[in-house]
């Protein structure tokens, strides 16, 4: 059969720039004029139990794509992959975009009338990371340098000189803010929310249909879709966010308010995770604003710090550190977790923060990243909770995870399970820092500064069991050292130790 290779297009590769907009001289890519083959195979929501809205959100994407790309693209539903594609194009080669976990990708190596090209959805290349990196095990592999690497490279908020915007490369120090005093929600608009469709209608009729014949099993809830699941959708997202929220995001980047799930975050995470956004129109607008005088610098660069930075990086080093770093435990901690967190049952839970975050991502699928690392995270770091199985959770229960983005943000991140490649302590804390960064305490049973009796907060508690089980290493490590100290003046140290092992994993 003559004309173009087919170009094969997995669910997160849904934006124009994995087709031909894009495209550098010299690079790889599809052909302008390939047909193209889109799969929707039921094993992966056989393989794991998915949040049901995440399950909503990817299949509505990829319908939706494939109804935009009308008669260009043959779109297969399949038990598998491989049976996709046998019935899509038979034995004729194709083309796919390097996928974004282990498995698609050792999937098509398998495969050899595959073509995989280099990439897209990101702005680094596997060898500059490499060159900048070195062998794993060589260096620390600490976010900053990393950062201001890709801001030269991409003349992200740089002066004409090559200095930073400002003057200064980090501007964390501006971005932690409390929330504002008395305030149940920020005075914004909400992020752009979309309307469902007939897509919609059918693909939760399928999905009901497939858990009534026990094909499938879900956890979660699946309400009202709250994110862009359209390229054109994802571009008002971006707008709006930019217009409306993003000059609020700097300040506020790390607080909490229990009416208040959004603050001033974008939640384009989601329709970047699904390539219907490109990393670096997400940064350029925000430097657009920047630049125009519609917000502050330290907004501009919080956000730009998220995507050309953080984002980058992850992706980089789940590549870079192989399969084996998922198993890191330098911390050995193997407990399971328990049922009450692996199902979402925050009615179980008497802790505000707690069960306002767990509620959250029963209902939805996704909250900002303070909970996730200094609620959700914090709180099974303070348990010991397997953090190989913790990642997995992530993976599923967030509309936004995908193996690469979850690997080093709960392994290295929020578990320290790395022992400090990736950051320099442990993210732990207890109730008063809680407290500092939202508002949760106030109508909660719990009190943020007892350590004892009834009304002792879990959190804090928790904090100081933590310390006092990991005191040595925390007393070897300059930032941790004084946590550690502490433990020499704290009053009540047994018992609250034995209010730890009392309450063992059972919901706070």
């Amino acid at each position: 059969m003559s004309g173009p290779r087919p170009h094969w297009l997995f669910g997160d590769q849904l934006g124009p720039h994995f087709l031909t907009a894009g495209l550098t001289p010299g690079e790889d890519g599809p052909d302008p004029d390939a047909p193209l083959v889109m799969i929707e195979a039921r094993s992966v929501l056989r393989r794991r139990r998915f949040h049901r809205a995440k399950a909503h959100l990817v299949l509505s994407a990829m319908r939706h794509a494939a109804d935009a790309l009308g008669d260009r693209v043959r779109y297969v539903q399949a038990d598998t992959y491989r049976e996709g594609l046998d019935r899509a194009v038979g034995r004729r080669r194709v083309t796919v975009c390097h996928p974004t976990s282990r498995a698609a990708l050792g999937l098509v190596d398998a495969l050899p009338r595959v073509t995989v090209l280099p990439p897209r959805g990101f702005l680094v290349p596997f060898v500059d990371f490499r060159r900048w990196a070195g062998a794993p095990g060589e260096r620390s592999l600490l976010l900053e340098d990393f950062y201001h690497r890709v801001r030269r490279a991409e003349h992200l908020l740089l002066e004409p000189d090559g200095s930073p915007a400002g003057g200064r490369w980090n501007l964390d120090r501006d971005n932690r803010e409390p929330p504002p005093k008395g305030a149940a929600t920020l005075p914004l608009p909400p992020p752009f929310e979309p309307e469902e469709d007939g897509i919609d209608e059918r693909v939760r009729a399928d999905l009901d249909r497939w858990e009534r014949d026990g094909d499938v099993a879900f956890v979660g809830r699946d309400g009202p879709r709250r994110f862009a699941a359209t390229r054109a959708e994802a571009e008002r997202a971006l707008t709006h966010f930019v217009v409306h929220r993003l000059a609020d995001f700097g300040r506020y980047e790390d607080a909490m308010l229990h009416a208040d799930p959004w603050m001033a975050h974008s939640a384009l995470s989601v329709p970047l995770n699904l390539g219907l956004l490109d990393p670096g129109e997400c940064v350029r607008a925000a430097e657009a604003a920047y630049r125009s005088g519609q917000v502050p610098l330290n907004s501009a660069e919080g956000f730009v710090r998220q995507i050309a930075g953080w984002r980058e990086y992850v992706w980089q080093l789940y590549w870079h550190l192989g399969e084996d770093y998922r198993d890191a435990n330098r911390l050995g901690h193997h407990e399971p977790l328990p049922a009450w967190f692996r199902d979402l049952d925050a009615d179980a839970v008497t802790a505000r923060c707690l069960s306002g975050v767990l509620t959250e991502v029963r209902d939805h699928g996704w909250v900002h990243h303070i909970p996730r690392l200094m609620v959700l995270g914090n709180w099974a770091l303070q348990h010991g909770w397997d953090p190989r199985e913790l990642t997995d959770w992530f993976h599923r229960c967030f509309v936004d995870g995908y193996d690469w983005v979850m690997t080093a943000n709960v392994v290295g991140m929020s578990q320290f399970a790395d022992g400090g490649l990736v950051t320099t302590k442990p993210y732990v804390a207890g109730g008063a820092y809680l407290h500092r960064m939202g508002d949760h305490c106030g109508p909660c049973h719990y009190r943020p500064t007892e350590r004892l009796g009834d009304r002792a907060c879990p959190f804090t508690t928790g904090y100081w069991a933590f310390v006092h089980r990991h005191r040595d290493l925390l007393a070897a490590n300059h930032r941790t050292a004084r946590a550690a100290a502490g433990l020499r003046r704290l009053t009540g140290l047994p018992e609250v130790l034995a209010a730890e092992r009392a309450r063992g994993q059972s919901p706070p």
